[in-house]
């Protein structure tokens, strides 16, 4: 290969971005194999020369965890792997499962100087991809453990192993902190285990990841549910500090007639049905699932394309994406959008649900929707939309998945009065150090921000780390959050 560091930066805009290989739709909506296949070496080599290199790196500033982008993607143009994966984790623990579900092209590659100069985000350097593989190089080459400082003697309580809490498990043990990770499910992974499904992220990953931390020191206690099996002063009564990453597992839902019917999940169940307990192999597993010929999907965004993909896979023979407004406004990454309609997902848009229909035996029957027109943007950004009347119409399905988002679930805070939440049951936080109202507990992920991304919520975990390591180091608090305005 020819020396990338002896090309000008416009030879490099000239190479071309290279292809992720992909399994053919047609093939991979019989079998639950990841659809992406990954780099071979020659490929992430030839996709790392094309970074620019700058000066002033923005992709770092664009990356929540902070990773020095620039150098570990040298690194990989280089040939040295090994020294990828040693930038990678300087600051991610868990850069094979971020390399396959962050949105990247809203983050760092969005802030990449390729993006800027060709004036396109589908040609930014693929770094969630070069990520991936160098995950992927040192799953199969074997970890190298980093240093970690000696004990502190102090110790951490964590709550939920989702992205947030693995985050913080990581970063204290490795500053010398003893680490205990309470987790109310039967195995460590939280979302990236029981919502995202195989697919997309092999489960495989995410036990090897989880081992990563376990090889470092973490301990895992399984099927605690703080605020039913301990309490959190009962935890401070253990350990010195406790760090709360319970994720947002409670399902809104439409508030129509008929919600109730047998044959209406919400996405949380179906995909923890699916990917937690496996149903799509049963009888070989243990949890049943109701094999649905038509299926509707409620809602826009990287659930709802999961739900989706995951009914095709499960036999379905027609699902169908219901959602308000246009494709533009959906939220998902367009990658999924894109390899739903590739696997045979059909899309009805700008329609709303107004009722669940069901037959005799109370099972769902149909669907009935009406016709949405789009105003003026809400302050989310999108365009408002607004039912047309006298539009309903009736879809012929008989099993309906709601995916419209998550909240946090309320236990914690109705076990623990002394900890402040909002009005939609979020824990309230020091956005600088994701300090709680009640001393020596901190907080982040979704459990704060509601259902959000893997990054942005490891990007808590981070940050909830170093305040928590210097608030073991000087025992002092500063005060809680200020109130925050009712809304």
């Amino acid at each position: 290969m020819t020396d990338w560091r002896a090309r000008s930066p416009k030879d490099r805009l000239r190479l071309p971005a290279q292809p992720m290989p992909e399994q053919r739709p047609d093939a991979r909506v019989r079998n639950m194999n990841e659809v992406a296949l990954g780099f071979s070496a020659d490929q992430a080599r030839a996709e790392a020369a094309r970074c620019l290199q700058c000066a002033n790196p923005k992709c770092v500033a664009g990356c929540p965890v902070g990773i020095d982008i620039p150098r570990f993607v040298a690194a990989v143009a280089d040939g040295d792997f090994a020294s990828a994966s040693a930038v990678i984790r300087e600051k991610n623990l868990l850069p094979a499962v971020c390399g396959r579900v962050c949105p990247q092209e809203d983050q760092c590659q969005a802030a990449c100087a390729v993006t800027k100069a060709l004036k396109s985000a589908e040609d930014s350097v693929s770094i969630g991809r070069l990520e991936r593989f160098v995950a992927d190089w040192e799953l199969g080459h074997g970890y190298v453990l980093p240093e970690k400082k000696p004990s502190s003697g102090k110790s951490v309580a964590v709550v939920g192993s989702g992205p947030a809490g693995l985050t913080v498990a990581g970063d204290l043990v490795r500053m010398g902190h003893a680490v205990t990770v309470f987790e109310a499910l039967h195995r460590a992974g939280g979302v990236l285990i029981y919502g995202i499904p195989e697919f997309r992220l092999p489960k495989e990953i995410v036990r090897r990841e989880v081992e990563y931390l376990e090889r470092l020191g973490v301990e895992f206690r399984y099927d605690w549910v703080v605020g039913k099996t301990v309490r959190i002063k009962e935890l401070l009564a253990e350990h010195q500090a406790v760090f709360l990453g319970a994720g947002a597992g409670l399902p809104n839902f439409l508030d129509v007639p008929g919600e109730s019917l047998c044959g209406v999940y919400s996405a949380n169940e179906y995909l923890t049905r699916t990917n937690l307990m496996r149903a799509f192999d049963f009888p070989a597993s243990d949890t049943p699932l109701i094999r649905s010929r038509r299926v509707a999907v409620i809602g826009g965004g990287n659930v709802a394309m999961d739900s989706a993909r995951m009914a095709l896979r499960c036999g379905a023979e027609t699902v169908s994406i219901v959602y308000r407004r246009s494709e533009k406004e959906m939220p998902a990454r367009r990658e999924e959008v894109h390899h739903a309609r590739e696997e045979g997902v059909l899309f009805s848009l700008r329609w709303a649900p107004t009722r669940v229909l069901g037959d005799e035996r109370g099972w769902v029957a149909g669907i009935e929707v009406i016709r949405m027109e789009l105003g003026e943007p809400d302050a989310s950004g999108r365009r408002r939309p607004a039912p047309i009347a006298g539009s309903e119409r009736v879809l012929d399905v008989d099993a309906v998945i709601v995916a419209i988002g998550n909240q946090p679930n309320p236990l914690i805070a109705e076990s623990c009065p002394a900890i402040r939440t909002t009005k939609w049951g979020g824990i309230v936080v020091d956005p600088n150090t994701q300090r709680t109202s009640m001393k020596g507990v901190f907080a982040g992920g979704d459990v704060v921000l509601g259902a959000a991304t893997v990054i942005l919520a490891m990007g808590e975990g981070r940050r909830a780390a170093r305040a928590i390591a210097e608030y073991l180091e000087q025992g002092d608090w500063n005060g809680a959050p200020d109130p925050i305005p009712d809304e």
